[in-house]
This record gives structure tokens, sequence and C-alpha cells, in this order.
């Protein structure tokens, strides 16, 4: 649908949103909420919270002077009315696609973005540092943190709180409180937070008796305070504590953000947003609005899904589900990702032994650690990249110990639209040196079954890497008792002096040009352990191998393959292919393939470059 969003379009930077009258500004609410509908409907992206933080985002670059006062939005897929107001309104139509604007806050999209997020929790971190910074060299600059209930969970937050209340520099932190993570809040936390709402009548108060009764009403008021909230956390930590406010009433957000403006020392403003705002099917079902592919933004979603290839995660979570039932010592464990990681129906079936930390990587690892010590069979459920969070707890707390935890590694390789802050690139190369652990790369669906079930029976560490989306569609053979022998590949296609050595998601275009070239084709399946008489057969009876992963290249499946022919003393030529040393832009996964030279065409091009006419 064509608009006109004539005040929208006056309003390119936030100086010129600064030059509207704030009476024009609930206009300016509406006409951004419905660009945003329009917009993520054409593109796919995060709708549900940037809906939810519409007023906020005018109001901050209303009242502080961006780009010299630094905002910094945590986890950041909430910043599309930012990017709107911040002068790229006419790329909105590329957001998430190739070459076109990233999903997060850029600092090379634009100084605007003054930090680079997508993972949760830096936010008041990196404020804090800009805060000091600024300090340090005499400028005069407001630093403001904004994080959600969510990413406030995470003991990163709770370590740059700690921090930032002994400091005396000028931070102001936010609280984006819409009592909505991607999958439902939980903790203590979250708890404590409904707790401080719902005095939220309080809040209403202290501005009518401030207005009323001066002095004497401050006075009542911090007895009323004691009563309802006794100190809040917040000022415990050194803060002090404002609000909560309605997020959505600019008559209430800008004087207050006005007044903060002028106080010294670390500021903390509670505020309390809806997401989905504004958008009723949004407000209705804020967790299928999060993350959408495009729409229709008058009828909705389209309910239901047509059949076909099941997704990675979906044979995860039936898995899950089938083994909870045949062994009661499993135990599920996620951070805050049960609808991304399918585990929606283990949750469902299963309460007592499924476990949401929260935004908390590195507590869940060792949490699983700890349930693998006294006799549970924990399978942690984590992204590749979000796994690299709890990188230390995973050497220090399973590794050394030599726990029997499951790591059910979704997400691994290029996912697409959210770019290289959630691509899993690195996870071959961090985990293959590790002592103890096996790792497992599934070329379809039914291997990563089945190496699932391998990875259960066995008693000690085990990853299980898998990517993003479907795989090539092969039927699941659901035996659980079915089992890999551990460190054996299987050689796919016999051919001529060249063996390509897949691992994982690579097998698919390895079979495609190993027909072409009349190479032999070998499905590695294992990382760690890696099949020693595979290798050193292939190596002895081809002229060239060629390692290929979904993977960096230093450190990888292909490194693993040199170290072990240069122990076994065999001099074949080796070609490695993989991701490059750079960062993956986002964009349609196919698209990012091809630029990296793993698909077909580009496996072959690389290996007819190696051997020559």
């Amino acid at each position: 649908m064509s608009r006109n969003y004539d005040l929208l379009k006056m309003v390119d930077t936030p100086q010129a949103l600064r030059q509207l009258e704030r009476s024009q500004l609930h206009r300016l609410a509406g006409e951004l909420r419905q660009f945003l509908i329009d917009s993520v409907s054409q593109t796919g992206g995060h709708l549900s919270s940037n809906l939810g933080t519409v007023e906020l985002t005018i109001a901050l670059h209303y009242v502080f002077n961006t780009p010299h006062d630094r905002l910094v939005w945590d986890v950041g897929h909430q910043t599309y009315g930012h990017k709107i107001l911040t002068g790229r309104r006419e790329r909105m139509s590329t957001l998430r696609m190739w070459q076109g604007l990233s999903g997060f806050p850029q600092r090379t999209e634009s100084e605007y973005d003054t930090f680079g997020t997508a993972h949760s929790s830096t936010s008041i971190s990196a404020a804090l540092g800009m805060a000091v910074a600024s300090k340090l060299a005499g400028v005069p600059r407001q630093a403001v943190a904004i994080i959600g209930d969510g990413a406030l969970t995470a003991g990163m937050a709770f370590e740059a709180l700690n921090n930032a209340g002994d400091m005396d520099v000028d931070l102001l932190v936010i609280l984006n409180d819409n009592d909505m993570s991607i999958s439902p809040p939980v903790g203590a936390l979250n708890k404590y937070l409904a707790k401080l709402m719902s005095g939220r009548f309080y809040a209403k108060a202290k501005g009518l008796g401030k207005k009323v009764l001066g002095d004497i009403a401050r006075r009542a008021e911090e007895h009323v305070k004691g009563m309802v909230t006794p100190s809040t956390m917040f000022e415990e930590f050194g803060f002090n504590y404002i609000g909560p406010i309605d997020g959505h009433d600019l008559d209430a957000l800008l004087p207050t953000l006005n007044n903060i403006k002028q106080l010294k020392g670390p500021q903390f403003l509670h505020v309390v947003t809806r997401k989905g705002q504004g958008y009723k099917l949004a407000e209705a079902d804020p967790v299928l609005y999060h993350g959408v592919s495009k729409f229709d933004s008058t009828n909705g979603i389209a309910g239901g899904k047509s059949g076909g290839k099941p997704a990675y995660m979906q044979v995860f979570g039936e898995w899950l589900c089938a083994m909870a039932a045949h062994d009661k010592r499993l135990v599920g464990i996620t951070p805050a990702m049960r609808e991304g990681s399918g585990m929606v129906q283990f949750a469902a079936q299963y309460p007592d032994r499924y476990f949401d930390t929260g935004i908390a990587e590195q507590h869940a690892v060792t949490f699983a650690a700890g349930l693998a010590c006294d006799g549970a069979k924990p399978v942690l459920a984590i992204y590749s990249t979000f796994l690299q969070r709890g990188f230390d707890q995973l050497i220090h707390d399973v590794q050394i110990q030599n726990l029997p935890v499951v790591f059910a590694l979704d997400r691994a390789g290029l996912v697409g639209a959210d770019g290289a802050t959630h691509h899993g690139s690195f996870d071959l190369s961090y985990l293959r040196c590790l002592p103890n652990i096996t790792v497992m790369t599934p070329s379809d669906e039914n291997e990563c079954w089945q190496m699932l079930s391998t990875a259960f029976s066995m008693n000690r560490p085990v990853a299980v890497r898998y990517p993003r989306g479907t795989g090539p569609g092969v039927a699941i053979d659901r035996d659980l008792t079915k089992t890999l022998p551990v460190g054996k590949g299987v050689l796919r296609r016999q051919g001529e002096k060249i063996a390509i050595l897949a691992f994982g998601s690579m097998l698919t275009p390895a079979l495609a040009a190993g027909e072409e070239l009349n190479a032999s084709v070998a499905n590695m399946r294992f990382v760690k352990p890696l099949d020693v008489d595979l290798v050193l057969s292939l190596a002895d009876t081809h002229a060239l191998l060629v390692t290929v992963e979904e993977n960096v290249v230093m450190g990888g499946a292909g490194s693993a393959v040199l170290e072990l022919l240069q122990q076994h003393r065999r001099n074949t030529s080796v070609l490695q292919l993989g991701l490059p040393d750079r960062f993956v832009e986002q964009g349609d996964p196919a698209l990012q393939l091809a630029a990296c030279g793993l698909d077909k065409a580009g496996l072959l091009q690389a290996i007819r470059n190696r051997i020559g006419p």
C-alpha cells in the first residue's frame, strides 16, 4: 500500500527531528510505526521489538544531541526506527539483504551506530567505556545504554552495573521492560520486575506529589517508596532509580529524559513498553511477529506451513522428545532459545526436565556440567555463535572433567539475514582443539538423528553441529538404538586422482562437483576424531585431497586433515576450502555460500584453478 508519510519524510536526521514541535511527535510516531509495518512486511526482519520502541527512539533522539551523545542499543534488533530517523529510510528496502542494511547497529554503516551489537547484554559495558573515555578526554557527553529485561538477565549486564555504580561518570541505563524475550522470560529478575510493576501507581503519585506538596511530599514519598519497593536493587548497585514510566507516552518520556539529562552520575530509568505496540496482530502474538519473513501487512502472517522437508532444529526437537521418553535421565537446556532451538514440544511434554536458563550461556554450560556430575544426561541446545560466550566454561567445567554433556550446536555455518554476528563460522576451530571432545557434522537429516543418538550414548562431551534451515530431505530412521561407529566416515563416490573430503553440509555440493570431475567424495562425518584409515587411504590413491567445510579454514577440519597427513608422513597435495578470513555480511544463504566459493560452481572453479587445464 502506498502511503505519503508526509511528516516522516521531513526527518532524515535527528537534527531535523529536533526542529519539530513537540506536538508533532505523536503524529511522527504514528507514521514511523506504520512505515515499520509496511517496510518489514516487504523485507522480513524483526517487527515486534521495533514497534515497541517507536516512542522511546523518537524521545532519545529528540532530547539527546546524537551522534555527539552516544546511544548503545542492546542486542540491536529493535533499531529499525533508529535507522530510519538517522538517514537510512530510503535504504530500508535492502534490510538484511546482500550488500544492504544490516539488521543490527553497525559502526561502518552510520556514525549514529556507536557500537555494533547483536548478541545481548553488552550495552552497559560499552556505554560505560564511552562515558569513561569522554571523561578522560574532557568532553561533555551523554552515554545511554538501552537494554531489555531479557538481556538484563545475563551476567555481563550485572558485571557492568556493579562496575558502573562505583564510578563517577554520567551514564544512563534505560531498562526497556516489555516482559517478553524470544522465549518467555524466566528467573528471579523477571519476578522482581513484576513486583516493581505492581507498584506502578506509586510512580504516578510521585509526579503529582512533587507538583502539589513540594518538599513535604518528597519526604512522605520516600516513606511510601520504602513500603512499596524498599530500595530498589538498582539503587543498591549505586544508580539513581527512576520509574517505572510508560514508554509509549511521549508526554512522560520527554520531560523525564530532559530532567535526567541534567543529573550527574549513574542514572537508571525503568521504561515499560509493549512488543508489537500499535499493530494488533503483533500485540496478540509478539513471538510470531518477533522475526518474520515477508507477509501481507493487512492480513498478517498466514497460519500454518505447508508440508516439506523438516528443518534441522525440528529434527533435533523430535529426537529430543523421543529420547526423553526412552531415557528418563535426559534433561534439555536452552539459554532463552526454546523456539529457535526446536524445544517447544519438549518443554510441554517434559516440563520437569526442561530448563531455560535465560540469556546466560556461561551459566547454561556449567549448569549442564553440574547435572552431568550427579547422573543426569544433559542436552544443551545452543547456537554455535552463542556457545562462543561460554567457551571458558566449556573448557574449565566440561572438558577438563570429561563430563557427558551433549551440545546440540544449531546454526552452524552461514545463517543468512542475521549476518556476521550470528554465523556459526568458528565452532569446528574452537572445538576440535579441546581434549576429550567428540565433534560430529551431519550431512543430512537422518545422520543428524543418528549422531544425536550416538552422542547421547557416549560417556564424554560431544558436539553435534548442524546448520540453519533444511537439509537435502533424506528420510529419517527414528530407531534410537542405531548409532554410528565413532570416528568413521563413508566413501560416497569412487573416482580418480581427486578426492573431496566433505564435512557436514558441504557433502551435497561436493557430490555435485565430484560427479563433474569424476572425483572421489568422502562424507567424513567426524571432525574429531578423524577417520585416520579413510584419510590415509585416499591420500595414498589420489593426487589431490580437497577438504570442504562450512567453517573458517584456519584451524578447522581441513587443518585437522593436514595435521594427520604430516603426522603420518604423507606428502599428498591438499586444497583447503571453507569460509574466508573475513566476516561475511548478511544476505540470502545461497548468495553467501556462492560468495565464499562453497557452492558447486565455487568448488569446481577452485579445484580447476589448482589442478590447471
